[in-house]
């Protein structure tokens, strides 16, 4: 996350499901230095195992997992273009037909809340809805991903899209496509990459 400026310092924080609740980085240590042991087992119910804290924003994982079968890893972080259009409380609309990556025509932007709070992983889930990212005002950005690898790289095309859209509001407005041509690249994200086909 770091490498790939997705991430600065100690914030932002990522987490994977497993049987009965999910891991999620420790609050407080840095990701160069993070070791397997200071990894924290969660529940669904908000219990934690092991000898150190989780994040901040476990309920926001805990709440996606909840709610979300599909998502498999929740990542969480403060990019530097997304986070800026955050900070404008500002959705990425249909600017780029690669906004479909996120599940929808555009990537929404959840109302302000204090960071780990309910408050915020309310407002994110609702951001959420029928989309695999957000951002969060003043704050961020969370995407899902079906494993972590699927979360990071997700992570990594919203950033970039934030980055394009700032580059091309700095020229003017940039010019929207329709919702009947995001219908269609939606359509055709259905069948876009490598499916799990099975075996011959």
């Amino acid at each position: 996350m770091n490498a790939l400026a997705i991430n600065q310092g100690t914030s932002g924080n990522l987490s994977v499901r497993i049987a009965g609740g999910f891991l999620i980085t420790p609050t407080g240590v840095s990701y160069e230095r993070m070791d397997p042991s200071q990894v924290v087992p969660m529940g669904l119910d908000g219990s934690h195992g092991g000898d150190w804290l989780p994040s901040s924003e476990w309920r926001l994982h805990r709440d996606v997992y909840a709610a979300r079968e599909d998502a498999g890893a929740v990542l969480h972080a403060h990019p530097g273009h997304a986070t800026a259009l955050a900070c404008l409380g500002r959705a990425i609309p249909a600017f780029h037909y690669m906004v479909a990556v996120a599940g929808g025509a555009d990537i929404r932007c959840a109302p302000y809340a204090t960071f780990g709070t309910q408050a915020l992983s309310d407002r994110a889930l609702k951001a959420l809805t029928d989309r695999r990212a957000c951002l969060l005002a003043n704050h961020g950005m969370v995407c899902l991903g079906h494993d972590l690898d699927a979360a990071l790289a997700l992570a990594v095309e919203v950033e970039t899209l934030a980055a394009q859209y700032w580059r091309a509001c700095q020229l003017g407005r940039p010019k929207l496509l329709t919702k009947a041509q995001m219908a269609a690249v939606l359509a055709r994200f259905e069948l876009y990459g490598q499916q799990n086909l099975p075996p011959d």
